[in-house]
C-alpha cells in the first residue's frame, strides 16, 4: 500500500505507473535529501504545501502531491541528461514508467517553457511533455512560488525577488522570468481564487 500501482497509460499497448504521494516523497528523498539538501528542504516544504492545497475544487490532490514532491527532482546530480531540471526530471519520470500527466507536470512546473525557450530547449519540452493547463497545475504553480530556497513560506512577490536577487539581471533564469511573470501570477491568482 502507497506504492506504485499500474494501469492503461496514454498509448495502447503500454502500462504507467501511477506513484502515490508517498513513494513520490520516498524517490524525492533518495535523489535530492543526501545529495542536495538545501533542495530538499524547498521540496518538502512545496509538497506540504500542496497537501494543504489538495482538497481545492477540481485539483487531483494526489496527483497535485507527486508532484510537489516530484517538481525539482531533475536537479539531483545522477539524473543530468539537459541540464534544464524540468526536462530532466520528466524523463526520469518517464523512465520509470511513471504516469504522463505526473511527468507533464513536473517537465512544466512553474512555466518552464519560458525558461525552456531562454535556453533553446523549447522544441524538445513541447515535443516530449504536452502543457497542462488545469487548477491543479495551477496549485503546482503556487505551491513553488509560495515556498522560498529554504523551505520558508513566502509571498509571490517576495519569491519573484528572491529569484532575481540569486540569479542576477543576465542569468537565464531572470531571463525566463521577465518572460513567464504574467502567467505564473495568473496561475498563483487563480488558486487563491479557489482558497
Amino acid at each position: 500500500m502507497g506504492g506504485p500501482s499500474r494501469h492503461g497509460g496514454g498509448q495502447p499497448g503500454t502500462v504507467a505507473v501511477v506513484v502515490s504521494k508517498d513513494a513520490a516523497r520516498q524517490l524525492a528523498e533518495s535523489e535530492l535529501a543526501g545529495a542536495l539538501p538545501a533542495r530538499w528542504q524547498h521540496v518538502q516544504a512545496v509538497a506540504a504545501q500542496a497537501q494543504r492545497l489538495s482538497a481545492l475544487p477540481a485539483v487531483v490532490g494526489d496527483l497535485l502531491v507527486a508532484a510537489a514532491w516530484l517538481h525539482d527532482i531533475g536537479y539531483a546530480p545522477d539524473l543530468l541528461d539537459t541540464g534544464f531540471h524540468p526536462i530532466d526530471g520528466g524523463r526520469f519520470l518517464r523512465k520509470l514508467g511513471a504516469d504522463d500527466r505526473l511527468a507533464c507536470l513536473v517537465a512544466h512546473h512553474s512555466c518552464a517553457v519560458y525558461e525552456a525557450r531562454v535556453r533553446g530547449l523549447e522544441n524538445v519540452l513541447l515535443a516530449e511533455f504536452p502543457q497542462e493547463a488545469s487548477p491543479t497545475y495551477d496549485a503546482l504553480v503556487f505551491c513553488d512560488l509560495t515556498t522560498g530556497p529554504a523551505g520558508e513560506p513566502v509571498t509571490y512577490v517576495e519569491r519573484m525577488k528572491e529569484i532575481r536577487d540569486r540569479y542576477g539581471p543576465d542569468h537565464e533564469v531572470t531571463r525566463a522570468l521577465e518572460l513567464s511573470e504574467a502567467d505564473l501570477s495568473a496561475c498563483c491568482e487563480r488558486t487563491l481564487a479557489r482558497l
